[in-house]
């Protein structure tokens, strides 16, 4: 894959991780988690007490549990971790109460009328104090010489955003559920087509 030959993605991370601890939160959701990769970053900062991890793929959770080396791990560390099989699609009630939620590179995954249940999902139902959304900047897709024009990153994404786009639907996202955005890079900014991959920090 594409990002592989930058460290994109371990940037992107750090980031979102630097970001969580900023906020001074503890409960953490990561929806979306995939293989686990950034559990594993968190799990490295005693500051977070509860991570929750939550894929609508069973087989990512088991290769996340696998990672994790979650049957090998101390109890204490144990502790701090659940894997939750689940969808963004619908309200549930086992993302409540948690003080921020990181969704890294989930949203060019959903079809975009899916994205309106998914808004009401994080923002209006589990409604963490802060929510970190990360996602490709399209703009960026010229510097790879070897990806055909108007071809996305990955073949399951279903769109790839502006970094105007992005923040367009992040700023109305907010309005609406009562919430703030900022906006930040990830990765080398270039004139004119900004960095590969974009941030949205939404708090409240």
């Amino acid at each position: 894959m594409i990002e592989q030959y930058i460290g994109l993605h371990q940037k992107r991370l750090e980031a979102v991780v630097g970001l969580l601890e900023a906020c001074n939160a503890t409960r953490v959701l990561d929806l979306g988690c995939g293989a686990g990769r950034l559990i594993k970053l968190l799990l490295r900062k005693p500051q977070f007490k509860q991570i929750v991890g939550m894929d609508v793929s069973y087989r990512a959770l088991e290769e996340a549990a696998r990672r994790l080396k979650l049957s090998r791990m101390s109890d204490r560390q144990r502790q701090r971790i659940s894997l939750l099989q689940g969808s963004l699609m619908y309200r549930d009630g086992r993302m409540d109460g948690f003080d921020a939620a990181a969704i890294v590179e989930v949203i060019e995954h959903l079809d975009p009328p899916s994205l309106a249940a998914f808004e009401r999902v994080v923002f209006e139902g589990a409604r963490p104090e802060a929510v970190i959304i990360t996602t490709p900047n399209r703009e960026y897709n010229v510097k790879w010489k070897t990806m055909p024009g108007g071809k996305f990153r990955h073949p399951d994404h279903r769109f790839e955003w502006t970094r105007t786009e992005f923040q367009h639907w992040s700023r109305r996202v907010a309005e609406r559920y009562g919430y703030e955005v900022r906006f930040l890079p990830v990765g080398p900014e270039e004139p004119d087509i900004g960095a590969p991959s974009q941030i949205g920090v939404f708090t409240r």
